[in-house]
């Protein structure tokens, strides 16, 4: 029997499956017995739309469809928590499964502890990550640096340090590092991150430490939770999936390319972070950069911490209605209740249409604060100071005592009448 801890190769024994899958097909195969089993009603994952440039979030309730959701797709940079808190009412009336990255397990976390999403309802697959690449520079970076037309180009992935495309006549590979040297590669968020394998997940797959005959045939799976530990060995019992004990050097090797990420995660977040300055220089800098805000919303709209019934940004008292640009104090207030909790998933500065690095203020703050208080998002279910307090009793403790004061709530509750 299967259980936490245990590490693994698995590959797929289903021929339909075999024809698409990446790595041995141990993920699509999971979700398939998750499915045939009752055990998910249905898998959200990340699915080619038009190209490869158009990562579209995908309902699988169909078995027989999850082989065409087979592969990775590294210009996909959409994050689903806040889909499924938004669409499927948090999980609360139905059982999901999802693959998720490290970005997307934090903010899992981040949600449920917020009451957001139902995790006892979530089954989740990690995938090792070392980052994704916006799909709009992608576009732009394989025509100037590669010299294809993009339009071309059927496949793309990340091994070895470099990032490979496969196009009509062709394939070429070229350094992550000679692409980032020169603004390209991937998303500056990816490069400070430190969650490469997701192990808030209920399985942690990927292909670092596959070696020996396996080596491209199988997936890595580290079992995180009994969830997990119950879906293999279903899996295994119903002859869907195969498995064997992982290459002891196998391990060894996993273990020195997440150290090495981290490393690398180290290295981008003091060059990022020395970048901004200190005290009145950064706050100078932020100030300058968020001038360009339209006040749009798509930040607050995409951010998996966001989650107010009435957003203070949209409070006059606060932030003047019609302005814009909005006052800085649009982007405090931002500040404030999200820094404590950012899971650096990039998702505001993604899709800012000013081009504001909104995840770099972000990211730099939530750093600062966990020096101060040691509190890592995303990485447990242990709660954050400011998520105390529930929103809608806070905001009818605000109307009733006029107070902004949000910790009085905590440490010296209002007496019941």
């Amino acid at each position: 029997m299967t259980k936490k801890g245990d590490m693994l190769y698995a590959w797929t024994n289903d021929a339909e499956i075999q024809k698409t899958a990446e790595l041995g097909g141990a993920v699509t195969t999971l979700w398939k017995y998750a499915l045939e089993s009752k055990t998910v009603d249905a898998v959200l994952v990340i699915a080619k739309g038009k190209d490869l440039y158009d990562a579209k979030p995908t309902l699988v309730t169909d078995p027989a469809q999850l082989a065409k959701t087979a592969g990775s797709l590294h210009c996909g940079t959409v994050l689903l928590p806040k889909l499924i808190k938004k669409y499927f009412n948090g999980a609360r009336d139905m059982k999901l499964g999802v693959t998720v990255k490290g970005c997307d397990a934090m903010a899992f976390y981040e949600l449920a502890k917020r009451k957001q999403i139902n995790l006892d309802n979530i089954y989740m697959i990690g995938v090792n990550c070392g980052g994704s690449v916006s799909p709009v520079l992608a576009r732009r970076m394989i025509a100037d640096k590669y010299g294809v037309d993009p339009d071309n180009v059927h496949k793309e992935e990340i091994d070895k340090g470099q990032f490979i495309i496969e196009y009509e006549g062709g394939h070429k590979g070229i350094s992550v590092d000679e692409l980032e040297e020169v603004g390209y590669g991937r998303r500056t968020n990816c490069r400070r991150c430190k969650m490469k394998i997701p192990r808030q997940a209920d399985l942690a797959c990927g292909n670092w430490g596959v070696i020996g005959p396996k080596a491209g045939k199988a997936t890595f799976v580290e079992v995180c939770s009994e969830k997990g530990a119950s879906l293999i060995d279903g899996a295994v019992k119903k002859g869907l999936l195969a498995t064997e004990a992982p290459i002891p050097k196998g391990i060894e090797i996993r273990g020195k390319v997440e150290g090495a990420m981290f490393k690398l995660g180290d290295k981008c977040r003091a060059k990022d972070f020395e970048g901004l300055g200190e005290g009145k220089d950064r706050l100078r800098k932020i100030m300058e950069e968020t001038s360009r805000c339209i006040k749009c919303y798509s930040c607050i709209s995409a951010c998996p911490i966001c989650y107010c019934v009435d957003c203070t940004t949209k409070n006059p008292v606060y932030v003047k209605t019609g302005a814009v640009p909005p006052d800085f104090m649009f982007h405090l207030i931002r500040y404030a209740h999200i820094a404590d909790s950012c899971v650096n998933c990039g998702q505001c500065e993604e899709l800012c249409p000013a081009e504001i690095p909104n995840a770099l203020f972000m990211h730099a703050q939530q750093v600062e604060l966990e020096k101060m208080f040691g509190h890592v998002p995303g990485r447990d279910m242990e709660l954050p100071l400011h998520a105390f307090v529930e929103e809608k009793a806070e905001r009818a403790r605000l109307a009733n005592t006029h107070s902004d004061m949000i910790y009085e709530n905590v440490f010296n509750p209002v007496p019941k009448k």
